[in-house]
């Protein structure tokens, strides 16, 4: 009972891929795959490995405003 020998996971590929249908599952792997590569490049950039596109993409994100204050008259 403890674990699944081969043909107990080849039968159950078997019948999900009857339930789903092969252009489903298709779908599905490489939407799987797209999120895993996202999330590989994000990765790579919160560690570090590209600084200098990092910080060029920070130093055009900043604002520069002049806060003022406000008079109750």
């Amino acid at each position: 009972m403890g674990s699944f020998s081969i043909w107990h996971w080849l039968i159950v590929l078997v019948i999900v891929a009857l339930i789903f249908g092969t252009k489903k599952l298709r779908n599905i792997g490489s939407d799987l795959g797209g999120a895993v590569k996202g999330f590989k490049e994000g990765m790579k950039d919160a560690n570090g490995e590209k600084p200098e596109q990092v910080t060029q993409q920070r130093a055009d994100d900043t604002i520069d405003v002049q806060a003022k204050e406000k008079h109750n008259s």
